[in-house]
């Protein structure tokens, strides 16, 4: 049970049924009684109490209008309120419960069964509360473990490739921006909707997780490569959707780990079949391996490597524009064109 002394405010516009149920909690509980819901609102400006007891029929403002006001406000939202009611129907009853009401008792009351139904939905209150801490608890914590995964990884293939830091944060500013657009769009509707979008974006960190497999000798190889280590960089793909699949098998919290997949797995896959890893085709490239092939492709042109000088940001939307229908998906184009100028942004910082 809880302990603590909690505090009920009672509305009712009838003197004598304020004065019953003070009387039957007062010794239980702190006690505040009001004969209208303005005076009750009022005092909420000041003061949060444990549970109302509400009145339903009274003059000027009813029942239902006050739980109204009290269920838009932040400050007053969760307060349990339970009805009081002389109307002793079902119509009246399911009003009450779907406006936000807890519970819905009968007048006259029995003072027992009143200061019992208190305590119950009070208890329920406290349980719940502390489920909630729980939750909010465990969400911190997987995110948290999130972040610490996303950090280490990252340094891990930083480490490999020197100029992959800035391209992977850069990539995450840019998928967001798009994923935002996409969903706003209405394009892809079915999966845009389900997507948790700062997660999304922040999983595309992984896409070159793969490149940790790579030689550094083919990987850190400033001229052009041959076509046997073109074939083996290629592989970082496979070796990257790998990776993250072992990770999944191992962890429960793996809701991120989806997201990466696709993104390692896709990121260079083209719209014609003529990419890799699988020369996936079209839809049969998940809706966010085509999104990341835009955002990879338009870094990779906008930046400086040590085989090349970066493109314009004006260069690099032509290019895209012109793969537009061929290496990547028309729809996901004309939406990165409505959005360039962010991606030119973000690059320039």
């Amino acid at each position: 049970m809880i302990n603590e002394r909690k505090t009920i405010f009672i509305v009712d516009d009838d003197m004598t049924n304020l004065t019953v149920g003070a009387g039957a909690i007062s010794d239980a509980y702190n006690t505040f009684t009001f004969n209208s819901g303005g005076l009750l609102l009022k005092r909420l400006e000041k003061q949060v109490p444990d549970l109302i007891l509400l009145d339903v029929e009274m003059p000027g403002m009813n029942g239902y209008e006050v739980i109204r006001k009290i269920k838009k406000k932040a400050e007053t939202k969760n307060i349990p309120v339970i009805f009081l009611t002389g109307k002793n129907d079902a119509e009246s009853e399911l009003k009450g419960l779907s406006m936000g009401a807890i519970d819905y008792i009968i007048k006259p009351f029995s003072p027992p069964l009143l200061i019992k139904r208190i305590e119950l939905h009070l208890e329920l209150t406290h349980l719940n509360n502390n489920l909630l801490e729980m939750v909010e608890a465990k969400t911190k914590t997987v995110v948290e473990l999130q972040n610490a995964f996303f950090n280490t990884m990252t340094k891990l293939v930083d480490s490999r490739d020197d100029v992959t830091g800035g391209h992977l944060e850069r990539t995450q500013r840019y998928m967001y921006v798009l994923l935002k657009t996409m969903r706003e769009s209405g394009y892809y509707h079915e999966e845009t909707a389900l997507w948790d979008l700062d997660l999304a974006a922040q999983s595309t960190q992984l896409h070159d997780v793969g490149k940790i497999a790579i030689k550094d000798s083919i990987l850190l190889k400033p001229g052009k490569l041959t076509d046997e280590e073109f074939e083996s960089i290629k592989q970082h793909t496979v070796f990257g959707e790998d990776v993250i699949k072992e990770i999944e098998r191992n962890t429960s919290e793996n809701k991120f780990l989806a997201y990466a997949k696709v993104f390692a797995a896709c990121h260079h896959e083209r719209w014609d079949g003529s990419g890799y890893p699988k020369g996936l085709k079209g839809d049969e490239i998940p809706v966010l391996g085509r999104a990341m092939a835009i955002v990879d492709v338009y870094d990779a042109l906008v930046s400086d490597r040590p085989y090349k000088i970066g493109f314009s940001h004006q260069e690099s939307v032509a290019i895209i524009e012109k793969g537009k229908g061929r290496h990547f998906d028309p729809v996901i184009v004309d939406l990165f064109l409505q959005v360039s100028d962010q991606f030119n942004q973000i690059a320039a910082k």
